[in-house]
């Protein structure tokens, strides 16, 4: 079996991790009763389509996809913890999303918007200046945000399994055994990382914003939203090519300051939470294998 590195991937969620590979996604969770539940589920054919060679075009959509499975497995984490008659569903699930998704665009994109646009026209800076301090308080609001919120007992938590999950993937991608004691030894932080994504956002934001110029605030707003797509996929893809560029020394000092904000979105992970990582990871790794025996067995045999 060809091994897909660069495709193995997670996510932090309640009491739990999500790992995502090329076909299968694992969710692995710690229940009340302190045993580990594991559910996988197979991913959308998109993952494997002709759309993830388009550049540009796979980093939004690939994003948007990763989003709702996100979300699925924060949903599935948190029923996992509460009784039956409290379990969210799948309208609620779509719901949250959504509101998430508008008011994330509002605070970190209208929000510095419309307060650099007034410093602008009272204290009659120029374009430069003022586009240049609206990336500057979209930069101060993203860490703070993810600053504040670590504060919260809930939040401390999953910033543990987000540590454990970067340190499972990392193990395995050097070849270790992925032993609690063994991939305990391993960095927190991963070039990949969601948060390096946010950060290079932030960054391209306060490039294309600043040389854009100009503009009225209703014209400014609206195309600091319709941006958002170009945002998203430029991010997607200097993340791809860093990537591909770490094993080069010259080029890591590039996510640097990705590594950086990670040690805000990450906590040093106990033994439990790297076990349960390690299960979800192991897990999503025996149905890839099953997957893609299944698939060599569908070819057809030369004769």
């Amino acid at each position: 079996m060809k091994e897909r590195l660069a495709a193995y991937g997670g996510q932090a969620v309640i009491e739990g991790v999500m790992m995502r590979g090329a076909q299968v996604c694992a969710v692995a969770v710690r229940s009340p009763d302190q045993s580990i539940v594991i559910e996988t589920q197979p991913l959308s054919g998109m993952y494997r389509s002709r759309i993830t060679k388009i550049p540009f075009l796979r980093g939004f959509l690939t994003l948007w996809d990763a989003l709702v499975l996100g979300m699925r497995a924060l949903t599935y984490s948190a029923n996992m913890q509460v009784d039956e008659d409290e379990q969210l569903e799948g309208g609620q699930m779509i719901l949250t999303l959504i509101l998430s998704l508008t008011l994330g665009i509002c605070l970190f994109f209208l929000l510095p918007a419309g307060v650099a646009h007034l410093v602008e026209r009272f204290v009659r800076w120029g374009a430069f200046w003022s586009n240049l301090l609206e990336g500057l308080i979209r930069l101060i609001l993203l860490v703070g945000y993810i600053w504040a919120i670590g504060f919260l007992p809930d939040i401390k938590r999953v910033y543990g399994y987000h540590g454990a999950e970067h340190k499972t993937i990392s193990a395995f991608e050097a070849g270790a055994e992925l032993g609690v004691d063994t991939v305990k030894q391993f960095p927190r932080e991963h070039p990949r990382c969601g948060t390096a994504f946010l950060l290079t956002v932030i960054a391209f934001s306060i490039l294309i914003f600043t040389a854009i110029g100009p503009q009225p605030l209703l014209q400014r707003l609206a195309s600091r939203v319709l941006l958002v797509p170009v945002l998203i996929s430029l991010a997607y893809e200097y993340i791809r090519l860093t990537g591909k560029l770490m094993r080069f020394s010259w080029a890591r000092p590039l996510v640097l300051p990705n590594l950086w904000l990670q040690r805000l979105t990450t906590r040093e992970p106990d033994p439990q939470m790297i076990e349960v990582a390690i299960a979800a990871f192991n897990s999503m790794r025996l149905q890839e294998e099953k997957a893609d025996i299944s698939h060599d067995l569908s070819l057809p045999t030369a004769t």
